[in-house]
């Protein structure tokens, strides 16, 4: 583990591996450089890359400065690029996706290329609606620190039942995803915003190639917002991974990732 300060004087701690050019992963809500596959992913991806994993800050072994804005994490990764070597390819899953789009409209030529996987916005009315919901009910657990209920409204939101959630509060996992629980805020009032739709006046300021993923066994709103995203971005490729979900698998993944940015 290395790590560096950013702009606002925050430390933010990351993976280097590989050779080539850079690619920094941007991870997605509850996620760090380690947990998940996240770690595998950049071990196939450093075969063909240098390959920079990092805590998004407020998670992992980064600080967390406050106040928080969605400025502070694009400078995060705008310090990320200069440790590369000042331009670097970009990946982020799901509201990391969302990140990385943020990121690639402010740092311009900086980010070579971009590519997302199951971005999560939703333009569908009552998919609005149970987000705005969904955002009210989290600030309100955020803020009287209830961080285990912010994790549970989390994990409700996206469909997982009460008992599942209620067996995952006792698991030695749990404490872990609430330390981090207050970025659920980040990744979603803030850089996804109040109401969660797609942000295609913003997409359309993409200028660099790009490449939208969703996966083919996940949920039908996730194909039709990368269907969108790849209509609203100037350069921008749609692909669907066979058989993969929204938990896309590194090994599906990384070839795609590859192909992609060694082209």
């Amino acid at each position: 583990m290395t790590t560096l300060k950013t702009k606002d004087g925050t430390t933010i701690a990351f993976d280097k591996q590989g050779d080539g050019r850079a690619l920094i992963l941007v991870t997605g809500a509850l996620s760090t450089r380690s947990s998940g596959s996240n770690s595998e992913l950049a071990k196939l991806l450093a075969q063909h890359f240098t390959v920079y994993s990092y805590d998004r800050r407020g998670r992992g072994a980064s600080g967390d400065t406050k106040p928080y804005a969605v400025e502070r994490e694009i400078e995060d990764i705008d310090a990320l690029i200069g440790e590369a070597g000042g331009s670097a390819f970009v990946y982020g899953h799901s509201s990391g996706g969302c990140l990385a789009l943020e990121a690639t409209v402010k740092l311009g030529n900086k980010v070579k290329k971009l590519a997302m996987y199951e971005a999560p916005y939703n333009d569908d009315p009552q998919a609005r609606k149970a987000w705005c919901e969904y955002i009210t009910s989290l600030t309100e657990a955020l803020a009287s620190d209830r961080r285990g209920d912010a994790v549970a409204l989390f994990m409700a939101y996206i469909g997982m039942p009460a008992a599942q959630i209620e067996g995952m509060r006792q698991a030695p996992f749990w404490g872990g995803m609430e330390a981090i629980a207050p970025t659920l805020a980040y990744d979603h009032s803030a850089i996804m915003g109040k109401d969660g739709s797609i942000p295609v006046e913003r997409a359309a300021r993409v200028h660099v190639p790009t490449l939208v993923m969703h996966g083919g066994n996940g949920a039908p709103f996730m194909r039709e917002t990368a269907k969108t995203l790849s209509k609203a971005i100037p350069d921008a490729k749609l692909i669907t991974l066979d058989g993969q979900t929204h938990d896309v698998q590194p090994d599906a993944l990384a070839p795609v990732l590859v192909k992609f940015f060694a082209g």
